[in-house]
C-alpha cells in the first residue's frame, strides 16, 4: 500500500462522482442531492486527510532532502486550492438542486477540484514518490486509510491559512484545526 496510490484512488472516485452528477436528469433532484452530498463530504474528507497526513510528510521529506522551497510552494498551493474547493462546495449549497445556478456552481467546484488534482498529481505526488521510501509511503497509507475510515461520515469544513499551516507542519506543531503528528512523521 502506498499513500500516493490511495490519493490517486480518491481522485478517480471524485472524478467518477462528478461524472455521475452530470449524467442524472435535472428533474431527479433527490438523487442529485444524495450524490452531491456524498461527493461534497468526500471532497472535504479527502482534503482533511491530505492536510493531516500527506502534506506534513511531504514537507518533512522535502526539508530532509534540502528541497524546502519546492515542497513549501506545493503545499501552500494545495492548501489554497483546498480552501477554493471548500468555497466552491459552499456555493453549491446556496442554490436549489437541479437549477441552472446549481449546475453552474457544481461545474465551478469540478473545475477547482480538477485543477487541484492535476497539479497535485504532477507535482506533490511525484515529488513524494521520489523523496519518500516505500516503507514511509506504506506507513502513511495505513494512517490515511484509517483516517478516512474513522471519519467516513464526514468532517467539518474549515478553511486554513496556508502560511500558518506550513509553519506548523514544518515544526510538527499542532495547528488549531488538529494534529499533524500522525504516527511520528519523520523522514524515511
Amino acid at each position: 500500500m502506498d499513500i500516493t496510490e490511495l490519493i490517486l484512488d480518491d481522485h478517480h472516485e471524485q472524478r467518477r462522482l462528478f461524472a455521475i452528477v452530470e449524467q442524472i436528469d435535472r428533474a431527479e433532484t433527490e438523487v442529485l442531492s444524495a450524490i452531491w452530498d456524498r461527493l461534497a463530504a468526500f471532497l472535504e474528507l479527502h482534503a482533511q486527510a491530505e492536510e493531516e497526513i500527506f502534506y506534513p510528510a511531504l514537507l518533512q521529506e522535502g526539508m530532509a532532502a534540502r528541497r524546502t522551497g519546492v515542497v513549501e510552494d506545493e503545499t501552500l498551493d494545495a492548501i489554497h486550492d483546498h480552501n477554493d474547493i471548500r468555497d466552491a462546495v459552499a456555493e453549491v449549497a446556496r442554490h436549489q438542486v437541479g437549477t441552472d445556478e446549481w449546475y453552474a456552481a457544481v461545474a465551478a467546484a469540478n473545475r477547482a477540484n480538477g485543477d487541484h488534482m492535476a497539479e497535485e498529481e504532477r507535482e506533490g505526488l511525484t515529488d513524494f514518490r521520489r523523496l519518500a521510501g516505500l516503507r514511509t509511503r506504506h506507513r502513511l497509507a495505513v494512517a490515511f486509510a484509517a483516517y478516512e475510515a474513522r471519519n467516513y461520515a464526514g468532517v467539518r469544513s474549515v478553511d486554513k491559512d496556508p502560511d500558518a499551516y506550513v509553519r506548523a507542519a514544518e515544526n510538527l506543531e499542532t495547528p488549531a484545526s488538529g494534529s499533524l503528528s500522525v504516527g511520528g512523521l519523520k523522514p524515511s
